[in-house]
C-alpha cells in the first residue's frame, strides 16, 4: 500500500514538474515572440532593415567614402562598410571618447547608455545632448532635415539592447510603420543677464542651397569701460559660426558701419559686395563660437575689457544645403564684472594663416609658427577651419614644454574650446606652432576664403600677462 502511494505521488510529482517545464518553455517562447513581434518577415535581419530603411535614406548621402563628412568623422555608412564601422568601434569625437563612449557596443542596456550613435540620433533627448554635451557636435540627421521617426528610433534601440547583432531578428519590423516623429523645440531666447547686455540678431532668412554671411554693428552705449567675465551665445540650427569683432582706434570714419544695418558679404548670386568687405580690414576678434550653444566663464579674477563708447560688429554665417529656406537667429549675453574684482585683463589670441594652397586630390599639411612678445598665461584655445580639415594640431615652441602637443581636434564643425587650469605659461619669444592637415577631395585647388567650401587655418584663444 505504501509502495503504491509513493508511486502515485512520484508519478504525480513527475507530471507536475513536466507541466511546469512545458509551461516555462511556452512562456519563454511567448516572451521572445513579444520581443521580436509575431508574423513578421524573418527573411531579413534587423540590421539589414536598419541599413535599408534608416541609414540608406538618412545618412549615406553624407557618410559615403570620399566625402568631407566621412573624412571628418571616420564613419562610412554604406551597406558594405556600415556594420564594421559602427559596432565595437570608438568614436573620433575627443569628448565622447574621453567619456568612454563607443559608437555602438554589444553589451545591451549598458551599451545603449554608452552609445555615441544613440546620443546623436535620439532627437527627443536634445535638451540633454546640447546642454550636457555641447562638445559632441550636432544631432543627426543635421537640421533642417527631419529627425528619425519614433518607430525608427525604437527599432534601433531594441537592436542595441539585444546586443546589436549583424544577423537575426531582434526587433519588430512593424515598428517601422510608426511614422510620427519628434518635433524639435522652438528656438528660445536667452534670458537677459542681470548685470550685462544682450545683443540680438533678429530672425533672418537663408535661401535654399546658399551660404549667407553678414555683419550687423551694435553700439554698447557704455560711458565707462566695461569688464566681461562670462559669455553666452545661442543660435538657431544651421550656423557655421558666429563672431563678435571690435574695431581698432585707427579705423577711418568712412569704414565705421551704420548701427543695426545688415551688411551681407555676398549678394543672392554669390558675388562679393566690395563696400561690405572693406570694413573687415579693421576688425579685431573679440569672441565667437561654432557651437549652437555656448556658455563660457572666464577664470576667477580675469575679464575681457571694452573701452568706453565701444561697439561690436556681429558676424553670422549660416550654411543651407537644403531645397528649403532656413531661418537663422542669434542671441548673445555679455555678463559684466565689477572692476574692483578684476585682477587680470584677458587678451586675445588670433593666429591666422591665409596663404593656403591645397592641390586637387591631395593631402596637404601646413604649418605656421607664432610667438609671444610678452609673457603670457594661456587659459583658452580653440581652432577654426573648414570641411577639408582632417587634423588641427598645436604644439608649444620653446620653454619646458617645447614640442609638446597642447591642442588637437579633427572636428571642423564643432572644435573643442579647451580651458587650461592652471594656465600654460609662455615666456617672451616662446610660442605656438599650428600643424594642420587637409584632404582636398575635389578636382580643383582650394585656397583661403570665406565660404565653407574654401579653407581657413586660425587659432583663437585667451591669455593674460604676468
Amino acid at each position: 500500500m505504501l509502495k503504491q502511494f509513493l508511486f502515485v505521488i512520484s508519478t504525480s510529482l513527475f507530471l507536475f514538474l513536466a507541466l511546469i517545464m512545458v509551461g516555462c518553455d511556452e512562456g519563454d517562447t511567448e516572451d521572445q515572440d513579444s520581443l521580436v513581434g509575431s508574423g513578421i518577415n524573418k527573411s531579413k535581419s534587423t540590421w539589414s532593415l536598419i541599413q535599408e530603411n534608416i541609414l540608406q535614406s538618412n545618412c549615406v548621402d553624407c557618410h559615403v567614402a570620399g566625402s568631407s563628412v566621412a573624412q571628418q568623422t571616420g564613419l562610412i555608412l554604406t551597406a558594405d562598410k556600415a556594420y564594421k564601422e559602427l559596432v565595437d568601434k570608438p568614436p573620433k569625437n575627443p569628448a565622447a571618447l574621453a567619456d568612454g563612449l563607443m559608437r555602438i557596443g554589444r553589451k545591451g542596456y549598458e551599451s545603449l547608455a554608452k552609445s555615441f550613435f544613440w546620443e546623436k540620433i535620439n532627437a527627443p533627448n536634445e535638451d540633454h545632448f546640447y546642454n550636457d554635451h555641447p562638445e559632441y557636435g550636432g544631432m543627426m540627421p543635421p537640421r533642417p532635415t527631419e529627425p528619425l521617426t519614433y518607430g525608427q528610433l525604437e527599432f534601433v534601440r531594441q537592436w542595441i539592447i539585444q546586443g546589436a547583432p549583424e544577423d537575426g531578428v531582434v526587433a519588430d519590423e512593424k515598428l517601422l510603420d510608426k511614422t510620427d516623429r519628434y518635433t524639435p523645440k522652438v528656438f528660445t531666447s536667452l534670458s537677459k543677464p542681470s548685470n550685462g547686455v544682450q545683443l540680438h540678431l533678429e530672425p533672418f532668412e537663408v535661401l535654399p542651397n546658399y551660404e549667407r554671411e553678414f555683419y550687423q554693428f551694435h553700439e554698447l552705449n557704455n560711458p565707462e569701460p566695461i569688464y566681461i567675465n562670462r559669455i553666452e551665445i545661442a543660435m538657431r540650427p544651421g550656423s557655421h559660426h558666429f563672431i563678435l569683432y571690435t574695431f581698432g582706434d585707427r579705423t577711418p570714419e568712412i569704414f565705421k558701419p551704420i548701427p543695426n544695418l545688415d551688411r551681407d558679404l555676398r549678394d543672392e548670386s554669390g558675388n562679393y559686395i566690395l563696400q561690405n568687405l572693406l570694413p573687415m580690414r579693421y576688425h579685431q576678434f573679440f569672441t565667437g563660437t561654432q557651437w549652437p550653444k555656448m556658455d563660457y566663464q572666464l577664470p576667477e579674477g580675469v575679464a575681457l575689457e571694452l573701452p568706453a563708447n565701444s561697439g561690436l560688429d556681429l558676424n553670422s554665417h549660416y550654411v543651407n544645403r537644403t531645397a528649403n529656406s532656413l531661418r537663422g537667429e542669434v542671441f548673445v549675453n555679455l555678463h559684466y564684472q565689477d572692476k574692483k574684482s578684476v585682477k587680470h585683463i584677458a587678451k586675445i589670441i588670433s593666429f591666422n594663416r591665409t596663404d593656403i594652397e591645397l592641390p586637387a586630390g591631395q593631402i596637404t599639411t601646413l604649418t605656421k609658427d607664432f610667438y609671444f612678445r610678452e609673457a603670457a598665461n594661456v587659459f583658452q584655445l580653440f581652432s577654426h577651419a573648414h570641411e577639408l580639415m582632417t587634423e588641427f594640431r598645436v604644439q608649444a615652441i620653446g620653454g619646458p614644454r617645447n614640442g609638446k602637443e597642447v591642442y588637437f581636434t579633427d572636428d571642423w564643425e564643432h572644435p573643442p574650446i579647451m580651458s587650461y587650469n592652471p594656465p600654460m605659461k609662455f615666456g617672451v619669444g616662446e610660442g605656438l606652432r599650428l600643424i594642420v592637415t587637409y584632404n582636398n577631395i575635389h578636382n580643383r585647388e582650394v585656397n583661403f576664403g570665406f565660404l565653407s567650401t574654401d579653407e581657413m587655418m586660425i587659432l583663437f584663444g585667451l591669455y593674460y600677462e604676468d
